[in-house]
């Protein structure tokens, strides 16, 4: 299996990129792409003593870099010799099985879709990254590829969200719910009444298992395994998930350090506390995986260190084993369109 990895991406970019890379290759056993400024990673590895590329590994030359001031919209056409662009290329042409990025967001959802392509039948393209919940884990999707959405939209979401968490949650049956304050079917703006009727109609022909709204705090609570959402919406409670768990996170470790009796009881229950806050840890996640996209595009964190890189590739290698983007493109004709049809 061979990984593309945008070597240019992200605020720790090449220095991350190059050694997650390189030890990628080392313990997951795959073939590893880096795409960049080849000069700038070769001044790398002479830095750190390396004189040859490690087993497995190869360099792709891409002078331009796609940072966050580019307008989305023109990446494809202005930074055509850029790491990301070259990278997204070189999937498209079969020299790869995945793509990882931590670049910019934007750049990276325009430039898959217009160069990778989107499945067939797949109105819009979109994030779904595993959030742990009291329960386990969820799929928010969309957690902020589309700002504004249709009801048909939120329709697929819950549909690709659906077969993504089967294939790497190993549900038989997620629980599908729309994101929305209230539980109740009369909640939330015509968009959300009218999304709820048609995943309703989708879970009483059986292509998914709906079990209506929810509100954040019972999501998080494990009320269900994917949930479905505008980006917007997705990513207002993805940040506040983030930061909710960055806050208890401190609290925690400031209440450890308080006198000699939380101290000993820090070191005691030392393991099981790294356990669990890493649980929260985005470097143990890597990334998320863009879905509706016909090939894998995994996007790391802004912020991917070493070990992020590495969990990211991981992802991207489970991606591929899974067979999601055949799964989806397999079952789109079942993501019912009312308003198409008629």
């Amino acid at each position: 299996m061979k990984i593309i990895i945008d070597a240019m991406g992200g605020d720790n970019a090449p220095r991350a990129f190059l050694e997650g890379g390189f030890r990628a290759a080392q313990e997951l056993g795959v073939e590893v792409v880096l795409i960049g400024r080849v000069e700038q990673l070769l001044s790398l590895m002479k830095e750190q003593g390396i004189e040859t590329l490690p087993k497995g590994v190869e360099l792709m030359d891409a002078e331009q870099v796609v940072d966050m001031h580019d307008d989305p919209a023109t990446v494809v056409r202005t930074k055509k010799e850029s790491s990301m662009v070259k990278g997204l290329k070189l999937l498209a042409d079969g020299g790869g099985d995945a793509f990882v990025s931590a670049g910019s967001t934007g750049g990276l959802l325009s430039a898959a879709t217009l160069v990778v392509k989107r499945v067939r039948g797949i109105r819009r393209a979109a994030f779904g990254p595993t959030i742990p919940t009291k329960t386990g884990s969820l799929i928010l999707i969309d957690s902020g590829a589309n700002v504004e959405c249709t009801p048909e939209f939120l329709l697929q979401f819950g549909c690709m969200g659906s077969f993504y968490a089967h294939l790497t949650l190993g549900l038989d049956r997620p629980r599908v719910a729309l994101l929305n304050n209230g539980a109740e079917d009369s909640k939330g703006d015509s968009r959300h009444k009218e999304s709820y009727q048609l995943l309703k109609e989708a879970g009483e022909k059986g292509i998914l298992n709906f079990v209506g709204n929810i509100e954040a705090r019972e999501a998080m609570l494990g009320g269900c395994d994917v949930l479905v959402a505008d980006g917007f919406s997705g990513n207002v409670f993805l940040k506040g998930a983030e930061g909710t768990a960055m806050f208890m996170g401190s609290l925690v470790k400031n209440m450890l350090g308080r006198s000699l009796k939380t101290k000993l009881a820090g070191w005691l229950l030392q393991k099981e506390l790294q356990q669990t806050l890493g649980l929260m840890d985005y470097r143990k996640v890597g990334g998320t995986m863009l879905l509706g996209i016909s090939k894998p595009v995994i996007k790391a964190h802004g912020s991917a260190d070493t070990e992020a890189v590495v969990s990211a590739v991981k992802q991207a290698v489970a991606a591929v084993n899974a067979g999601i983007c055949q799964s989806i493109s397999e079952h789109v004709d079942q993501m019912i369109l009312p308003r198409e049809a008629q």
